[in-house]
């Protein structure tokens, strides 16, 4: 368990809890239907398999993956962020949230290159992947994201501040850790890193489709509409918690001794935990924006149940990019 000494300006959060505790349940109870009604799309619903097709659902995984890990946390905000499931759950709990939410931000950003490589490379050899190959890559990126998390397995996140045990990941230490550091690293940089190749691909997607022939105009519009549709997500979703964390590093580098304002910047970070998971209630979006084949598999599915009538569109036999 961490030594308060070694901690600045630790306390527990006084309005989080019951203002984010709420928030966090309707995530998951949007969450978890509409990443298993994906996760059965994919797995069992759709016959034709793409390379794009193996993206989303990696996607689709790691958003499942991170939902299941959103009950400990509404538990623990429901008992004021008292975890009494001990510390070594604590480091998997945060183990999975952190893992998770970087693989979701890898294969978001996977997919919008490879919409990119369609439009502004059409013939480079990227576009002629086989589905073994982008599995073997999404595995690559699974193992690095799994490695690159392995600090906060071995590092003491369990924290008692007057009776009460906090499960953090971040904290506001004075002699920063090794692990953590890497951890607080990592945090800026998936952030950074990803947000610039989406900008990026969106820049250069929309100046093809002033430039593009007609022929090709539908094929355009719609890759830069799921990039533009995964770049907003990505926003909203991440951009909060780097704010919120930065402003409360420039705090204690700039004005330590200003406590006050570092916890209530402390808890507008924490509260940020609400977009992560956001993330994953809006994904299944981007399945439908981005395959077409999805989308029309979806309402297939429905079909057949018999709750409704949907027309299927007929462009999914021409869905050489979605």
């Amino acid at each position: 368990m961490l030594e308060n000494s070694n901690l600045h300006c630790l306390s527990a959060q006084s309005n989080v809890p019951s203002i984010l505790s709420p928030v966090l349940i309707v995530e998951f109870l949007l969450g978890i239907p509409g990443n298993v009604v994906a996760l059965w799309i994919f797995c069992f619903r759709m016959k034709a398999r793409r390379p794009s097709m193996v993206y989303l659902l990696n996607l689709v995984l790691a958003d499942f993956l991170l939902i299941l890990s959103l009950p400990f946390r509404i538990d623990n905000l429901l008992r004021g962020e008292h975890w009494v499931f001990g510390d070594p759950f604590c480091r998997i709990n945060l183990f999975m949230l952190a893992a998770n939410r970087s693989a979701s931000i890898s294969f978001m950003t996977v997919v919008a290159v490879e919409r990119y490589f369609k439009i502004v490379h059409p013939h480079h050899r990227i576009n002629r992947l086989s589905v073994k190959q982008a599995a073997v890559m999404s595995c690559v990126v699974w193992a690095l994201t799994l490695c690159l998390r392995i600090p906060l397995l071995t590092s003491q996140l369990l924290q008692e501040h007057n009776g009460t045990f906090l499960c953090r990941s971040f904290s506001s230490y004075k002699k920063l850790p090794t692990e953590i550091h890497l951890h607080y690293l990592l945090y800026v940089v998936e952030f950074i890193l990803p947000f610039s190749v989406l900008l990026f691909c969106t820049i250069k997607i929309t100046w093809v489709l002033k430039h593009q022939s007609m022929n090709r105009d539908w094929k355009i519009r719609h890759a830069i509409r799921v990039v533009v549709v995964i770049t907003l997500v990505f926003a909203m979703c991440f951009g909060p918690g780097i704010v919120a964390g930065l402003t409360a590093l420039l705090i204690k580098w700039f004005s330590p001794e200003d406590c006050a304002s570092f916890r209530v910047v402390s808890e507008w970070f924490n509260a940020s935990i609400a977009f992560t998971y956001l993330n994953s209630v809006l994904d299944p979006l981007i399945y439908c924006f981005s395959s077409t084949m999805f989308r029309n598999t979806l309402k297939k599915s429905i079909n057949c149940v018999g709750l409704c009538q949907l027309e299927v569109s007929r462009s999914d036999s021409v869905t050489s990019i979605t």
